[in-house]
């Protein structure tokens, strides 16, 4: 929490939470990795994506299409998990420089995962008769 300065009045009530004395126990922290924050969850959203497609192709009939797609999908979940995992390693990291390096990788591989997903829509759009 925020002190009243001797040299003013106190900041706004609304910005006391967020914004730690520069001289307070919490002047010397990291700031909080953003990025790792938003790809843990959304890979794990990404992931029941993947599982809800793969479960509702299996309710019509099977052929070649449906194979790739099956395996498309699983890989796809795959490369969420470990993106998912990645993140999770950067947020927990402490040494040197392997925060940003976890992150950048989970980055890379959710992005993949994206467009890996993308080419699984384009592969079911051509594959419904």
């Amino acid at each position: 929490m925020l002190q009243r300065r001797p040299d003013g009045p106190a900041p706004p009530r609304h910005l006391r939470a967020i914004a730690p004395a520069a001289d307070g126990p919490g002047a010397a922290d990291p700031p909080l990795r953003g990025l790792s924050a938003h790809i843990l969850p959304t890979s794990a959203t990404m992931i029941g994506v993947c599982m809800t497609v793969l479960s509702i192709g299996h309710l019509r009939q099977g052929g070649h299409s449906r194979v790739v797609l099956d395996k498309l999908l699983a890989f796809d979940a795959l490369m969420f998990l470990t993106s998912a995992v990645l993140s999770f390693m950067s947020m927990r990291s402490r040494r040197a420089g392997r925060p940003q390096r976890y992150e950048g990788w989970a980055e890379s591989v959710f992005l993949l995962g994206l467009g890996v997903l993308a080419l699984g829509a384009v592969v079911l759009a051509f594959a419904i008769e």
